[in-house]
């Protein structure tokens, strides 16, 4: 039960924590389409931080 009450507050941080660097960004009025942009901004770093580890290293 422990473990999921933090996974919990470890999502919620990470809610919070996004939306407060789209009104930081965007503010209040262009909420939804600033929320829309640091979404796939976010998606891109994610897909190119795994591309990377995926990416077979080169044998000597």
């Amino acid at each position: 039960m422990g473990l999921l009450r933090g996974l919990l507050w470890l999502v919620l941080f990470v809610v919070l924590a996004f939306c407060f660097v789209v009104l930081f960004e965007y503010g209040p009025r262009d909420f939804a389409n600033g929320s829309k942009k640091e979404f796939a901004r976010v998606k891109s770093f994610v897909v190119k931080q795994t591309e990377k580890v995926q990416k077979p290293k080169k044998e000597r």
